[in-house]
């Protein structure tokens, strides 16, 4: 997401500060502020005001506050590591190049979720806009995509050729949104979860006539 910057005008340089921080709803010491115009009153009535003009500018620090965290964590992991940044909107997209990828997954990609999730949490503690963060390293998440619509497809081919239900292991809510994506158009089979986090499971249920 880019620097945000606004320009605007009023009496006097304090008020037009003043519906810049409003209109972007942060504090003074979240921004830059450039003043334009220092604005200047008529003289005995006389002539008209000068208002006066400033420049507001609202820096987007998602990117070096993720890099920090992330690099000082790898550093006290051990892991060398080479962080690439792609922005897309409010999403923040981090590919972490490594020989330590395996360390960085962990089972079934455990250790990457709670990286994504706890970098998510400190970038959008410190910044001021939220920015949805996505982490990944090898491609692992198309990879383990790929692997889970495959196995949507073959459990419910085997629901659907033995009409009895299948309940799959606890996914979290990333996977399980995958098997419910997958399956959504085929007509022979239904699909709900059942549980608690982290427990929750898929069920894929025959409903074939």
């Amino acid at each position: 997401m880019a620097n945000i910057v606004l320009e605007k005008t009023a009496a006097t340089v304090e008020e037009a500060i003043e519906l810049a921080l409003s209109e972007l709803e942060v504090a003074e010491d979240q921004v830059e502020i450039e003043i334009l115009e220092e604005g200047s009153k008529s003289f005995l009535g006389l002539g008209k005001q000068k208002e006066a003009k400033v420049r507001v500018i609202l820096y987007d620090y998602a990117i070096e506050i993720a890099r920090d965290f992330l690099g000082e964590l790898f550093d006290k992991m051990g892991i060398e590591a080479e962080l690439e940044f792609e922005e897309d909107g409010e999403l923040l997209k981090i590919n972490v190049n490594t020989k330590s990828s395996g360390m960085i997954i962990g089972r079934r990609g455990e250790t990457l979720d709670s990286l994504q999730f706890i970098t998510g949490l400190v970038v959008n503690r410190n910044n001021t806009t939220y920015r949805k963060v996505i982490i990944d390293t090898e491609h692992y998440r198309r990879k383990r995509e790929e692997t889970l619509e495959a196995l949507a497809n073959r459990i419910a081919a085997k629901v659907e050729k033995t009409g009895r239900n299948k309940t799959l292991e606890p996914m979290n809510p990333y996977e399980r949104r995958i098997i419910h994506s997958t399956l959504q158009k085929n007509k022979n089979v239904e699909t709900f979860s059942v549980g608690e986090e982290p427990n929750r499971k898929v069920v894929i249920k025959n409903v074939a006539r």
